[in-house]
């Protein structure tokens, strides 16, 4: 479909934990971005209801006002639940004034349908396998017919037969994500949580082992390998008549809140013990459904879909002969899935199309990365005449370069237009990167990029299996000639999550790993995310410029631009501290309802403001005027935002001065502070600045002060 006929449809992934938006034009997919990406804060929700930067940033980006949209979809992962979860209610759509007409759907149908979309099949069994999706309440009565568990709780995991004639569920499970779920109770809690899910199971270890239900399950399934499942799979389930039946035997065994590094054996055989029992369980499940249908095709997605090593063995032993994992398998994908139900419910057609390469994004023009270079101080630029060449030689010098391309990337892997690639040959390369940029654990992996030509050449593959993996979502072993050429990106046990990358899909990295191999005989870079550990990947010039001055990056290549520190440059401490936020005074108590949020503000939490102003009154209701916390309006490309702080963050920001460096800040806050390090200054002057609270000017000579 196409045309100026083909009807605008908006999605909207409503989700606790990783909103995001997407617009349709036709079947085509115009644009999608997550809000994290835009609002810098790892995890930003969108609750429907209130103003959102990836609405504006999508109807921007195509040049359309909410009047010319054919339909806005909602996948709301909290339900329809008043104004602050009904789309109806947004301010920026201004849905009552345009008439635009408007639908939602529940959570795993978000995800099936966005799986299968994307997919380019005519038929296919949709598995669907996450922590939780909607609650029963907000189910259809279609829905409703196929549950086979007790009708209580949240949707676990389901299975629905998607064609062009239509999409049945067939089966859904429901039941309970942890037994404590709110930031506040988790916080408090001691010990393992009870799991109800297969997302939930690994929601909980990655909770024991690192305090983090959403960051852990992902170095849990790095830390795997380095131990032995000792723990039986009965302990976490047993799976009786087709349904899984949760045991907490395993949470019993972990009373204590101890975490990693400390029980250092013990941790990582319990993160073994978890990796195995999810494959297990999801091999039953998908070999039964399998035996019991003639398609031959199986989409999946929800957020356990992330899971690498466990989707290699839905690849090779569940039986299908084609497989496709969505790369925004977790809740951004709903967005997605939001916006196909949209368009096939206006067209009564469910079309579908391939998506071969995730750069989905905005494209930022030449002037804008123009302008986000001179406006940032202490670097250097220069136009590269031929891209692919300088950049392959710099690899090989052994510089670890941020490569900024094309748009966006939707989802948490980074595949060639937001990454930072490095040469993967040097045997310290994972180490120094881990140290100097990534900041995060050293067991975590880094996954190898490869021309796609190549992949048998070094990955042990069956002669009939497949040997594609453009996503990043499948595990490969390295054959043993070829992995000790390679350290950086071989894990522990000889394995990559591997990137095939072809030419008629991402020709420039195509170009520049061709380049690579001529100059060293390995068709292999290592490609990581373009952030640092607990902060989103980059999204504008600007975010990519401020990540090269903020860790060991030796340059960021943007487009064509090459650019590089400047010599005298040391630190972030060397620059001119800039207050951009206004902050909003403290208001007398006396509000109702009022909120503590002080356990959620480890980093600024953020909301976008509407112009009527709603959404300041709702935050200033909540918090109570503000006691708990600092507040400050700020600005982005995409519009106003309030940031909530912490009064630590704040106490930092009331000490800024005019002229003031970073090292005179830390020289007269530590006098207060004795344990105020510049580590510790630098982490928080980050936080500051990814929330547009703080920026820098050019500074004076290092160590100076102002």
């Amino acid at each position: 479909m196409s045309g100026h006929s083909a009807p605008w449809v908006l999605g909207i992934g409503a989700s606790n934990h990783n909103g995001a938006a997407c617009l349709l034009r036709g079947d085509e997919l115009v644009v999608a971005i997550q809000e994290e990406r835009l609002l810098r804060r790892k995890r930003a929700w969108i609750p429907g209801g209130l103003a959102s930067l990836s609405v504006r940033y999508c109807l921007e980006h195509a040049g359309i006002q909410p009047e010319d949209l054919s339909l806005v979809a909602c996948c709301s992962l909290m339900g329809p639940r008043g104004p602050l979860f009904d789309v109806r209610a947004n301010p920026d759509l201004a849905l009552a004034r345009t008439g635009v007409p408007t639908l939602t759907l529940s959570h795993h149908l978000g995800h099936a349908v966005g799986a299968f979309a994307t997919s380019g099949f005519d038929e296919a069994l949709v598995l669907v396998a996450d922590g939780f999706g909607s609650n029963v309440q907000d189910l259809s009565e279609t829905e409703l017919a196929a549950v086979v568990s007790e009708r209580r709780g949240e949707e676990t995991l389901s299975v629905y037969r998607a064609s062009r004639d239509g999409f049945v569920p067939l089966e859904k499970h429901l039941g309970t994500f942890l037994e404590v779920t709110a930031s506040a109770e988790l916080e408090r809690f001691q010990g393992m949580p009870r799991f109800g899910s297969l997302g939930g199971l690994y929601s909980a270890v990655g909770r024991q082992l690192f305090s983090d239900v959403l960051e852990g399950p992902g170095k849990v399934m790095g830390l795997a390998p380095y131990g032995v499942p000792d723990i039986p799979i009965t302990d976490f389930f047993t799976i009786v008549d087709g349904r899984f039946v949760f045991s907490d035997a395993v949470p019993r065994r972990f009373p204590h809140n101890e975490r990693w590094p400390a029980r250092q054996e013990e941790y990582r055989n319990l993160a073994a013990s978890a990796q195995a029992a999810l494959e297990a369980g999801l091999l039953q499940i998908v070999r039964r459904l399998r035996a019991s249908t003639s398609c031959e095709r199986l989409c999946y997605a929800g957020g356990v879909a992330l899971n690498s090593v466990a989707n290699e063995r839905l690849f090779t032993e569940a039986g299908f002969r084609d497989v496709y994992v969505m790369p925004a398998a977790e809740d951004s994908g709903t967005a997605l899935g939001a916006a196909y139900h949209g368009l096939w419910h206006l067209t009564g057609r469910k079309s579908t199309r391939r998506l071969q390469q995730d750069s989905v994004g905005r494209t930022y023009p030449s002037a804008w990365v123009d302008r986000a270079i001179q406006a940032t101080p202490a670097v250097v630029s220069r136009r590269l005449p031929s891209v692919v060449p300088a950049v392959a030689d710099l690899l090989v010098e052994g510089k670890m370069l941020g490569w900024f391309q094309g748009g966006s990337e939707l989802g948490p892997r980074a595949l060639g237009q937001r990454s930072i690639l490095c040469d993967p040959r040097p045997g310290d390369m994972k180490d120094v990167l881990n140290s100097r940029v990534k900041f995060r654990e050293a067991f975590r992996p880094f996954a190898p990029a490869i021309l796609a030509e190549h992949a048998r050449e070094w990955f042990d593959l069956d002669d009939t299996a497949s040997d594609d993996s453009p996503f990043m979502l499948r595990v490969w072993r390295f054959r043993e000639a070829q992995r000790h050429r390679v350290p950086a990106v071989a894990h522990v046990n000889g394995t990559g999550r591997v990137q095939t990358v072809r030419a008629e899909h991402i020709p420039l990295l195509h170009a520049l790993l061709t380049a690579f191999h001529a100059r060293t005989g390995v068709p292999i870079l290592l490609n990581t995310s373009f952030n640092v550990a607990g902060e989103p990947i980059v999204e504008t010039p600007e975010d990519a410029l401020w990540c090269l001055l903020s860790t060991g990056l030796d340059g960021c290549v943007l487009g064509e631009h090459l650019v590089l520190k400047q010599a005298a440059y040391a630190s972030l401490l060397d620059l001119e501290l800039l207050v951009l936020g206004e902050r909003l005074a403290p208001e007398p108590s006396g509000f109702t309802g009022e909120t503590d949020l002080r356990h959620l503000l480890k980093e600024p939490l953020g909301f976008a403001l509407d112009a009527e102003g709603r959404a300041l009154e709702d935050a200033r209701q909540m918090t109570g005027g503000w006691r708990h916390c600092g507040a400050f309006r700020v600005r982005t490309p995409w519009g106003t935002v309030l940031q909530l702080v912490s009064l630590t963050l704040l106490e930092l920001v009331t000490k800024v001065e005019p002229g003031m460096t970073g090292w005179k800040l830390l020289e007269r806050a530590s006098r207060e502070d004795s344990t105020l390090d510049e580590a510790r200054l630098l982490r928080m002057l980050g936080s500051l600045r990814r929330a547009s609270i703080l920026g820098f000017g050019p500074g004076l000579a290092p160590g100076t002060g102002a």
